[in-house]
């Protein structure tokens, strides 16, 4: 059994100071001593998908990360009832070559809403074939309310969450 487990971070916001930053940052707060967290810093610099042959040097650093880790923590927004398009490029981009073919994927909407990007990401992680472990999966509404001026979760409930989602990913690395 492994004692330590790498897991690949993407913030579906491009800003370093979002919501979504700050969550991933609590996630990393719980996970420290099991996990070992990497940020993907690069998705602003991915190039619109493209299914020509040539795979753009941005492109495969992304896809090799993704490889690298045991599994993956997706914190998104909802822009205008969607995923980001940067984020959903991304995705776009692993269609073919099987990057997260039975890969572990955690994932957290926070949002004003959510409802609707959420159940989309997790539509588009079923046709990548990501696996996202029941109790992996969660939706904070309303995360501006929850969250504190240093971006610290100050919501228990929301806490909570995270930390389920957290145990949930482990849990089926251990599986």
């Amino acid at each position: 059994m492994n004692d330590t487990y790498h897991i690949l971070t993407i913030a579906g916001s491009l800003r370093e100071n979002s919501s979504t930053a700050h969550v991933l940052r609590a996630a990393e707060k719980l996970g420290q001593g099991t996990l070992v967290f990497t940020r993907y810093l690069g998705l602003a610099s991915l190039p619109a998908f493209d299914d020509h042959e040539e795979i753009p040097a941005a492109v495969a650093d992304f896809k090799q990360q993704i490889q690298a880790a045991d599994a993956v923590l997706i914190c998104t927004p909802e822009y205008a009832f969607g995923v980001p398009g940067a984020l959903k490029n991304a995705l776009d981009w692993t269609i073919s070559s099987g990057e997260f073919v039975n890969k572990p994927v955690g994932l957290i909407t926070a949002s004003t809403r959510g409802e609707s990007a959420h159940a989309s990401l997790l539509l588009t992680l079923s046709a990548i074939s990501a696996i996202v472990p029941e109790g992996a999966s969660l939706l904070v509404p309303f995360i501006r309310s929850k969250i504190d001026a240093a971006g610290n979760i100050t919501d228990w409930e929301t806490r909570r969450g995270l930390s389920t989602v957290i145990e949930n990913l482990v849990r089926a690395l251990q599986e």
